[in-house]
């Protein structure tokens, strides 16, 4: 035998058994059934009905069941990035890379006043000024490399946007008149304190998009500048690397400063107690599909307060596959706090659980202030930090909220109303439509109500072990919330009620994780 035949006949050897291989892969292997890389369920195999198998829509939906739930899907994805990660530094020059300069740069740093509140001065970056920068899947900028590599979603608004958020909030101060104090704040996301100077033509600026909606607020509403002390604390985790929302501690700074607005006391970090989720990696790895920022997880860091009593009754929204809302639950209390394990991209949903829901905290300050948030998801993170500042506090996502927003407001004697969006949100007119419509709207059967909470709240049991994963549960409550544990019955009640808001917990998690993000 001639050696072409030789070779010919090893080759298709090696063929059929690679596609023999493959074939036991795709159809013998236990199919997948999550991404967590895109953070939703696959596809499940569909329903036989006559109808659709005459409409050929069963045979379509068992094509796209195939080829969504391949066995071993995330792991190709990952050997995809891998490959594709390297190929782009070997041909970089035909590549979008940015590539550091050598420009100085400095930092304004402004002093509080009212005036300065409606003109933001503008940050100059010294932390990544000089990083080399590429474009991702999504337009999504991956800056810097390593496990310090951080991925940023450009902007693209104009100086001249964002209009209907101010038009909002005066509309609340015209209706709600003295008695309601209105505060705006625009919540700047990392791109405009983290973009290389090199990048900086893909994403517009955003303190002159601010500096007009502070613009047009009326006389009587408050502009809260967090913009300044963020950038004077840019230094420092104020934004996650891996996620499109702030960190934590960027919250604790934007909650400081609302509070010097508002004139209310406000406690130091010292007060709160430090927890730590190990190995986040957050939704920019699915929307960049990026390997260098699944390769570079950061700590989660968060904090509770101590020392202060408050109780948290929720409202709990059902929403369908378009994230309209079918139906309500009945109040119950919860956990404001969850611990989620080591690893989980679920962490940012620490704060309440879910943005699916009306939060009402009662806490034991006695001032007679009473705080609505009107926010997006980057609002959870704030309510946490006020906890020492106001009687009450309730919580409304501009998504779900079901109420006449008048009546809500009369029956809770709220005495202060806090707009808390991101630029993204504060930018789209459709913002102004949502918070206009609450004024207007019927109490729907599906609106629920938060009631007034009759008992009083109690200091907060011993907390948990800040860095233990739940053995379970993908989340569990980092604090009791004022629930009583002194005696045995009261601990059975409260175990079976952990249990419960555990569960709940863990479920508007994945929703929350699996939805698209207001920032896209």
């Amino acid at each position: 035998m001639d050696s072409k035949k030789i070779y010919s006949a090893a080759y298709i050897s090696v063929m059929l058994t690679v596609f023999a291989i493959m074939a036991a892969v795709f159809n013998i292997m236990p199919r997948s059934k999550v991404s967590q890389l895109e953070k939703r369920e696959l596809a499940k195999f569909p329903t036989f009905t006559a109808d659709k198998l005459l409409s050929g829509s069963f045979t379509k939906d068992i094509s796209s069941w195939y080829s969504d739930t391949e066995p071993y899907r995330e792991q190709f994805m990952q050997l995809s990035m891998n490959i594709k990660d390297v190929i782009s530094v070997a041909l970089s020059e035909d590549n979008v890379r940015f590539h550091a300069s050598n420009t100085p740069v400095q930092t304004e740093e402004d002093t509080y006043d009212e005036e300065a509140e409606r003109n933001v001065g503008e940050y100059k970056n010294r932390q990544t000024a000089d990083e080399n920068a590429k474009i991702a899947n999504a337009g999504i900028l991956i800056v810097g490399k390593g496990d310090k590599a951080r991925a940023l979603m450009a902007f693209g608004g104009s100086s001249k946007g964002g209009g209907n958020y101010a038009e909002a909030a005066n509309k609340y101060k015209e209706v709600f008149g003295p008695k309601v104090n209105v505060y705006c704040m625009v919540i700047p996301t990392a791109a405009e304190f983290y973009c290389p100077d090199a990048a900086r033509s893909r994403t517009s600026p955003q303190r002159p998009v601010i500096n007009n909606i502070h613009s047009k607020l009326a006389p009587g509403v408050h502009a809260v500048d967090i913009y300044t002390p963020l950038g004077q604390h840019a230094s420092e985790d104020i934004y996650l690397r891996t996620d499109h929302h702030w960190a934590p501690l960027g919250a604790y700074y934007a909650a400081q400063k609302f509070a010097q607005v508002a004139r209310v006391p406000f406690k130091t970090l010292k007060s709160y107690e430090r927890h730590v989720v190990h190995r986040f990696v957050g939704s920019m790895y699915g929307y960049s599909k990026d390997i260098a920022i699944k390769n570079a997880p950061e700590d989660f860091v968060f904090y509770t307060p101590k020392g202060v009593s408050y109780t948290t009754t929720y409202i709990d929204y059902t929403v369908d596959r378009d994230y309209r809302v079918t139906s309500t639950s009945k109040p119950h209390k919860g956990n404001f706090f969850c611990h989620f394990k080591d690893g989980s991209g679920a962490a940012y949903c620490t704060f309440m659980g879910s943005d699916m829901r009306i939060t009402q905290v009662r806490t034991g300050v006695k001032n007679h202030r009473r705080l609505m948030i009107l926010k997006d998801s980057f609002g959870n993170a704030i309510p946490g930090y006020l906890f020492y500042s106001f009687e009450e506090i309730h919580v409304v996502d501009y998504r779900y909220f079901g109420r006449n927003m008048k009546r809500y407001v009369e029956e809770n004697h709220i005495t202060d109303i806090l707009f808390a969006n991101n630029i993204f949100n504060a930018y789209s007119p459709k913002i102004y439509k949502r918070y206009l419509g609450f004024l207007s709207q019927a109490d729907s059967a599906v609106g629920g109500a938060v009631p007034k909470v009759k008992d009083k709240p109690t200091a907060p049991a011993e907390k948990s072990d800040a860095h233990a994963a739940a053995p379970a549960a993908t989340a569990k409550p980092a604090e009791k919330d004022g629930q009583p544990t002194d005696k045995k019955t009261d601990k059975k009640t409260d175990k079976k009620a952990e249990k419960k808001d555990e569960k709940t917990t863990e479920k508007a998690a994945e929703k929350e994780t699996k939805k698209p993000t207001e920032a896209e």
